[in-house]
């Protein structure tokens, strides 16, 4: 595909966000993860990415307890300390269970939007030799596209797999996958990422 090492980065695929149940958080994009089979394209894409030895690396928003790492500090975000919501080891902050990181996959907590604000994942992305990303995620216009803007800003290629993604409505996911990822990077499906593995 490219010169360099390639990362999987798996971003936000977390129980209160994608998963039915008492710590949902987000039922709208609960309901697009589902309707769009988003976690068995991104399984798919992951056992294929371990096969190939790929460097696999799964994000989450997750805060401990006193939340001064948060680093986003918008209106929006203060609910998450209002209500003590995705703190590091609360079952709503975990990773779904199909896509739970396997030995020697790395967890990178964020306090904000970003995947690459206030982490070390970029640093360690150069560390592994990496030069392209393919991402995948929730909500598609949030964090997936401020990762596709982030990396190929670093001087990382960038691939987004679309069916590995959904937002809160389809005319949002629609907007960024058809009219700003391909300024970022190129667009792909996970069939279509797993045949030129």
């Amino acid at each position: 595909m490219t010169g360099g090492r390639t990362a999987l980065l798996l971003l936000d695929y977390q129980v209160a966000l994608c998963e039915e149940g008492p710590h949902l958080r987000m039922p709208p994009l609960a309901e697009q993860v589902r309707e769009r089979e988003v976690i068995s394209h991104a399984e798919k894409v992951l056992a294929s990415a371990r096969e190939v030895d790929w460097l696999v690396a799964h994000v989450r928003l997750a805060f401990d307890p006193t939340y001064v790492l948060r680093t986003n500090r918008l209106v929006r975000f203060d609910a998450y300390p209002d209500q003590c919501a995705m703190l590091a080891d609360s079952p709503e902050a975990q990773i779904v269970e199909a896509l739970a990181p396997a030995e020697g996959e790395p967890v990178v907590d964020k306090g904000c939007v970003d995947p690459f604000v206030g982490t070390p994942l970029l640093l360690a992305l150069a560390a592994e030799g990496v030069q392209h990303v393919v991402l995948g995620g929730v909500a598609t216009n949030l964090v997936v596209e401020s990762a596709a803007r982030h990396a190929s800003d670093s001087g990382l290629q960038v691939t987004v797999v679309e069916d590995m993604c959904a937002s809160f409505r389809p005319d949002l996911h629609e907007f960024s996958i058809q009219h700003l990822m391909p300024m970022f990077g190129s667009v792909t499906t996970a069939d279509e990422l797993i045949g030129a593995m």
